[in-house]
């Protein structure tokens, strides 16, 4: 099981951290968040429910392109790259060079955690903490679907798995 650990500060409060780390005097423990955001709500928007049900299907289908997502998912190729290429930003999503230059996406991660400081505002680091989960384990989501691990990353049909509105 592979855990992105995100965690919450201000802008100055990263920068700050980021500066103590270049000058030596900071060294991140191995769970300390890898990635930052500055609210929840910020999270809450790159981590909605249809992005969730987004990343559990990559990890269960694993499409050969954006369009194949895009069939199986039933949303606009557009919207889905620009929702892509915001999670890739983050490390949710790798996007790779597949057969002939098309983007295959990849779900790096089994689990996301979110890490918030619960003393004084501060950046978290080591220590006092509230590890809340915040995204299922997309194992578990291809479990519920009945997905055969045999099966992922076959193609499907067009339409497979789509929602239908």
């Amino acid at each position: 099981m592979k855990t992105l650990r995100i965690g919450i500060a201000s802008y100055d409060q990263m920068k700050a951290r980021t500066m103590a780390i270049a000058r030596g005097e900071h060294k991140p423990a191995r769970d300390e968040p890898k990635v930052w955001f500055t609210s929840m709500e910020s999270i809450a928007k790159v981590l909605s429910g249809r992005n969730r049900d987004l990343l559990a299907l990559i990890a269960r289908r694993e499409p050969a392109s954006l369009t194949e997502l895009a069939e199986l998912s039933g949303r606009e190729k557009s919207n889905l790259s620009r929702t892509l290429k915001t999670m890739s930003r983050y490390g949710l999503v790798e996007l790779t060079e597949g057969p002939r230059g098309t983007l295959c996406p990849r779900t790096p991660f089994d689990h996301v955690s979110v890490r918030i400081s619960l003393t004084s505002g501060q950046a978290q680091t080591h220590g006092s903490s509230c590890e809340e989960p915040v995204l299922k384990s997309l194992h578990d989501a291809n479990s519920r679907a009945g997905v055969d691990p045999a099966e992922r990353g076959k193609s499907v049909p067009a339409g497979a798995g789509a929602k239908s509105k």
